[in-house]
């Protein structure tokens, strides 16, 4: 008989015996397998905290106790487990489900999440709620160790030991983020995880005494035994010199192990920290053998592993290649990244120059600030980060780059949508925080060709802070380049005028240009004519250039893949103002709320920025 399809919560799990969670387990991993690949989605991390994720709906009631997950990407079977497995059918698709924890989808979901480092600070937050409500539940922060390396889940490891709140900090130690995980933290879970042998000499030794009459009794009486056995074993944790009790390391896929080990550190009453040992992708073969492709993946055949979905040329993959170049003509030129090599597209900049090519872990602040102590000594270091979470590293931008003018170069990845992973991870806001910042300038391809032209001239031509911002995926049908090299080349006015009409003028950058140049023709065809004037930067702008371009009836639509306020439309809507007084300027964005999730049409067509729109937006702010 079939358990999962049984199984919507905590009062299902607890009746079941050992044997039955066994079989629940390889329920749960065949049916993540043929979901994912039908949908596509987060699959190795899922799979590799089944065991866990039993455990811990097992041990505890997520319905009310609160389970707080660091990033999210592995909560497909705390979703599973709490009553969503309808929902599974239209996983990240836009009005279904979400790929990340989300309290309006379910009362078990504590908490949004998305980006790293932040569960143990929130569960602190909670936990310190329930004391002072006098309130009675189990606070859990579940963290893995590649989130573990950002310097937030140490301060709030820092104030967890200081205020003594009872609170359960689960470690999933896959030895991976998306990535392998690199680092001192990395080093330091490597060599408690090889103290594997104390751990199986203490379980030998329970398992012992749990036979003999009075044995547990005797059991809790040798504990200071215990402790010194551990210290011949396995040296302090960081965990405990920082005053958190520690439990483990322990094995993540023997299911009545985590379920015990949970137990008890639930009766603590204390926080305490349980390391926690799994294999990323176990189950599923392909999985297993490249964790990293199955991070994230499209739709793809369960069978072979081999996605579904033809490769093409996308925006990471070609800053990755033009790193390469670059770096062989320039001995200054250096990477730096946020665990996130493969993402990014620098893993043939790793294998090509793997001293100039820094993995600093999740930790952004850090990248930048480091990239500023790189370009202050002569060193031209290339910051790749995705637009997202770039936004983490807001002041050492302001700080530790741009006040000193130093020649630190930012490779946005993931500006704009980015589709199914939703309002997490849309790079929506990073052209307001860049514009903001004194002494940047801020460079938007539409094009692979393009990309490569800027970059060259980022790193080549310019001196100062300089940010490259493209999107996920490839550059569609426009490929060419406008791009005009030169020592100041954006003082010169870096936008193109791509068609001249008479009725309105049509101003975007980036790669939605392409939805901006089909509405033009769709207006055309209504008898509305069009200039398109694309920005090539966005700071500084150069209005007199677009004061140049204008269509002579002035007035202006300003089309922004970015939430609104967050543009250049009030800047340009404000100098026109004062020079043509007449003119009027309109604007379509992604308005102020958060973006949701689904495929990049689907969200074009739901906010407006797909041609059909803009044409629509245009006829109507025109009268027609």
């Amino acid at each position: 008989m079939r358990i999962l399809e049984n199984i919507s919560g905590h009062d299902d799990l607890i009746r079941l015996n050992d044997a039955e969670r066994q079989q629940l387990c390889a329920e749960i991993r065949e049916f993540l397998i043929s979901s994912v690949s039908r949908t596509g989605g987060h699959l190795a991390s899922n799979l590799g905290t089944v065991e866990l994720s039993v455990a811990i709906e097992t041990v505890f009631n997520t319905m009310e106790d609160r389970l707080v997950f660091d990033v999210g990407h592995q909560s497909y079977v705390h979703k599973l487990l709490t009553g969503r497995q309808a929902d599974f059918e239209h996983l990240r698709q836009f009005g279904g489900m979400s790929g990340f924890p989300k309290p309006h989808e379910s009362p078990s979901d504590s908490f949004v999440a998305g980006h790293a480092s932040s569960s143990i600070s929130i569960a602190l937050g909670m936990a310190r709620a329930r004391t002072l409500q006098k309130q009675d539940y189990h606070v859990v922060a579940l963290i893995g160790d590649g989130a573990a390396t950002g310097g937030m889940a140490y301060e709030g490891l820092n104030d967890a030991s200081d205020s003594g709140e009872p609170m359960v900090i689960i470690l999933n130690d896959n030895e991976m983020s998306i990535d392998r995980n690199v680092g001192g933290l990395a080093g330091h879970l490597s060599r408690i995880r090889s103290g594997a042998r104390y751990i199986r000499l203490k379980n030998r030794y329970r398992r012992v005494l749990e036979k003999l009459p009075g044995g547990m009794v005797f059991y809790k009486f040798t504990s200071a035994v215990k402790n010194r056995v551990k210290r011949l074993f396995l040296a302090s944790t960081i965990f405990e010199n920082m005053g958190l009790k520690y439990l483990g390391p322990v094995d993540g896929h023997d299911l009545p192990g985590l379920i015990s080990i949970l137990r008890s550190a639930r009766d603590m009453k204390s926080p305490v920290v349980v390391h926690v040992m799994t294999h990323k992708g176990l189950g599923y073969k392909p999985a297993e053998e490249d964790p990293a492709k199955f991070h994230g993946i499209g739709k793809f055949d369960p069978a072979t592993g081999k996605t579904l979905s033809k490769k093409v040329p996308t925006f990471s993959d070609s800053f990755g290649e033009t790193m390469v170049e670059l770096a062989e003509k320039d001995p200054r030129v250096c990477a730096i990244t946020a665990a996130m090599p493969g993402g990014t597209g620098l893993l043939k900049f790793r294998g090509r120059f793997p001293e100039r090519t820094f993995d600093v872990g999740i930790a952004e602040e850090h990248a930048v600030s480091m990239a500023g102590g790189l370009a202050k000594q002569g060193m031209v270091p290339v910051v790749a980060l995705y637009s997202t979470f770039l936004q983490r590293s807001y002041d050492q931008i302001m700080q530790d780059a741009a006040m000193l003018k130093l020649h630190v170069v930012f490779a946005v990845d993931r500006a704009g949508l980015v589709g199914d992973d939703g309002e997490t991870h849309h790079g929506v806001y990073d052209v307001g925080f860049l514009r903001q910042t004194p002494n940047m300038t801020v460079l938007c391809p539409v094009s692979l060709a393009e990309q490569k032209d800027m970059l060259r001239w980022a790193i080549e031509d310019w001196d100062c802070p300089v940010a490259v911002r493209y999107p996920r995926g490839s550059d569609g049908s426009y490929q060419a380049s406008d791009w005009e090299a030169g020592a100041h080349a954006h003082r010169d006015g870096a936008l193109k005028c791509h068609r001249q009409g008479s009725d309105v003028t049509l101003i975007t950058y980036g790669t939605i240009f392409q939805n901006v140049m089909d509405a033009a023709e769709l207006l055309r065809e209504q008898g509305i004519e069009a200039t398109v004037l694309r920005l090539q930067t966005v700071a500084p702008l150069n209005i007199d250039k677009i004061v140049e371009n204008l269509s002579s009836c002035h007035h202006v639509v300003v089309v922004e893949e970015i939430c609104a306020g967050s543009g250049v439309r009030q800047d340009i809507a404000w100098e026109l103002q004062h020079r043509l007084p007449d003119c009027r300027v309109d604007g379509i964005d992604l308005g102020h709320r958060f973006v949701t999730h689904g495929s990049m049409d689907l969200l074009y067509r739901h906010y407006g920025l797909d041609a059909a729109s803009i044409a629509k937006y245009t006829r109507e702010v025109l009268g027609k």
